[in-house]
């Protein structure tokens, strides 16, 4: 979702029962269309950033549990973004910013370090009807362990994915990932 109508229609099929889920990127949640500034290519998104009333209705629909949040990782290759907004490839890298953009938005909401880590984790999981996103005894060992007060500067050389764009390249970021396992495995080890 990237905007309040889009909230409200899915409010209103889940008022009438059915069956909807949806879920919300982290940049949609933080940055409206004036973040966009100067046409700023690395704010090129799809769905596009919208106004503060839609970002308003979509941190509400991610605080109340209605969206998900995801990271909408979008990598593009830095010559895609050296074009003007218009010309340039929409997206951005999502994934390692997933974290403390959410920790971010929480704070902002005041929300519990449960409750926004559940955003990203065990909601979805139990929406797909996945016995994931949870720590229990002979879960499977899907893991991501951080420091939730580790500050950090996004910079491209900072960046592990292919693509190193970022509408928060140069922020300071707080919260960030130490080792991440799947299925036991450690796949990622700061």
């Amino acid at each position: 979702l990237s905007s309040a109508a889009g909230v409200a229609l899915v409010k209103a099929a889940r008022d009438e029962g059915l069956p909807v889920t949806c879920d919300i990127g982290v940049h949609h949640l933080l940055l409206t269309e004036n973040d966009i500034g100067f046409f700023n290519p690395h704010a090129r998104f799809c769905p596009p950033l919208r106004a503060q009333n839609d970002r308003l209705a979509l941190s509400t629909a991610a605080a109340s549990g209605l969206a998900a949040i995801c990271s909408d990782h979008t990598p593009v290759a830095a010559d895609d973004k050296l074009l003007p907004f218009g010309e340039a490839k929409a997206g951005a890298t999502g994934l390692e910013v997933l974290l403390p953009l959410t920790l971010k938005w929480a704070e902002s909401l005041k929300l519990s370090l449960s409750d926004a880590l559940a955003r990203i984790t065990s909601a979805p999981a139990e929406v797909l009807g996945l016995e994931s996103g949870q720590l229990a005894q002979g879960a499977v060992a899907d893991i991501c362990i951080f420091d939730p007060e580790a500050n950090w500067q996004l910079t491209p050389e900072a960046l592990k994915s292919r693509g190193k764009n970022s509408p928060w390249t140069g922020y300071m970021m707080t919260g960030k990932v130490q080792t991440t396992l799947v299925g036991g495995r450690i796949v990622y080890q700061a």
